[in-house]
């Protein structure tokens, strides 16, 4: 063999073993996924052999196209300015319906038509506005889930003044498109969390169900305190907690919280400091914990013994300015609902 062959015959030799290298499928691993979306932070661990962000960042943006108030392009946007719309969209047919039998459920107390309500109070997209029984009476008139009708795709708004707002259920819903991605990969151990709603599968990377922390109701507009109340091992199951102890203002002496009661259009004021709800999919706890902060603590269990398919940690306040809670999970939720 000439001399020249042989650095030729090693260049072949190592390009075949750097090209097999490369071809070589990646260890499965637990990887972490995290950006912005819904104008809040999402973070995502699941075990793969592959980085998912790019399919993960597509997935979301199919939820933001379809339920987005802030991108004029939306579903949602298109519908909140029509009176009259054929809808294509089966995704935001998915949630709207989703949300017109919640509604039905909690006897209105969750409600996609309270925007308005929501920007008037300065807890939308708008600044608060200078609330008179006349601009309550206004509100009143646009605010009621019964005055918007679907059928067969086809959204009629008894008033076209009347604007949807999905931000009480677009999280969760994110949460529950993004596990059903992984699924359909065969990942079955991950955490999904948009925004604190939560949707976790399997075990976590130490081989254990995975730990969720309920934050302690302390008032904290900043969001800056991390304190926790309890923290909870759960597996194969949703959750989603709502609360008025952070997105709330103090005007003249009196604080107003940010959620909306769609019966009188103005901020609650009850004990129920805090709702976390566990359910088969994210959208309904993530629906169900706004819901029973509308509602309260006494209605919140009601509404549970109603359906026990859901379990609540409710956090409430009694007359003499104790914290105290209601541990309202089954056992079964530690081991994950049935599907």
């Amino acid at each position: 063999m000439k001399k020249w062959h042989y650095p030729f015959l090693a260049f072949l030799i190592i390009g075949t073993i750097v090209i097999l290298s490369q071809s070589k499928p990646a260890k499965p691993e637990f990887r972490k996924a995290q950006g912005l979306v819904f104008g809040t932070n999402y973070n995502i661990t699941y075990f793969y052999n592959a980085d998912l962000q790019p399919d993960i960042e597509q997935t979301l943006a199919l939820v933001d196209n379809a339920l987005s108030m802030f991108n004029p392009e939306s579903t949602i946007s298109q519908v909140n300015n029509s009176e009259v719309m054929i809808v294509g969209d089966q995704l935001f047919l998915k949630v709207f319906r989703r949300a017109m039998e919640i509604s039905d459920w909690t006897n209105g107390a969750f409600d996609i038509t309270v925007a308005p309500a929501v920007n008037a109070w300065g807890f939308g997209f708008k600044h608060a506005q200078d609330i008179s029984q006349a601009t309550i009476d206004s509100l009143l008139e646009i605010t009621g889930y019964n005055k918007i009708h679907e059928v067969n795709g086809i959204i009629e708004k008894d008033d076209p003044r009347i604007m949807l707002d999905c931000s009480a259920i677009a999280k969760g819903f994110g949460c529950d498109m993004v596990a059903d991605m992984l699924r359909s990969k065969g990942i079955n151990d991950f955490m999904v969390e948009i925004g604190g709603e939560i949707v976790v599968s399997g075990h976590n990377p130490k081989g254990k169900l995975w730990n969720i922390g309920i934050s302690k109701p302390v008032e904290d507009s900043l969001s800056v305190n991390s304190e926790l109340q309890t923290v909870i091992p759960v597996t194969d199951i949703a959750m989603a907690t709502s609360g008025n102890y952070r997105n709330f203002y103090v005007k003249d002496g009196r604080k107003y919280a940010h959620t909306i009661d769609p019966h009188t259009c103005q901020p609650v004021s009850h004990s129920l400091l805090s709702a976390t709800v566990f359910a088969p999919d994210c959208a309904t706890a993530d629906a169900l914990a706004t819901s029973m902060m509308v509602m309260g603590l006494d209605s919140a269990q009601a509404l549970l013994s109603r359906h026990p398919e859901f379990q609540a940690y409710l956090i409430y306040q009694t007359p003499d300015g104790t914290i105290t809670t209601k541990n309202m999970i089954l056992k079964q939720a530690m081991e994950g609902l049935p599907k």
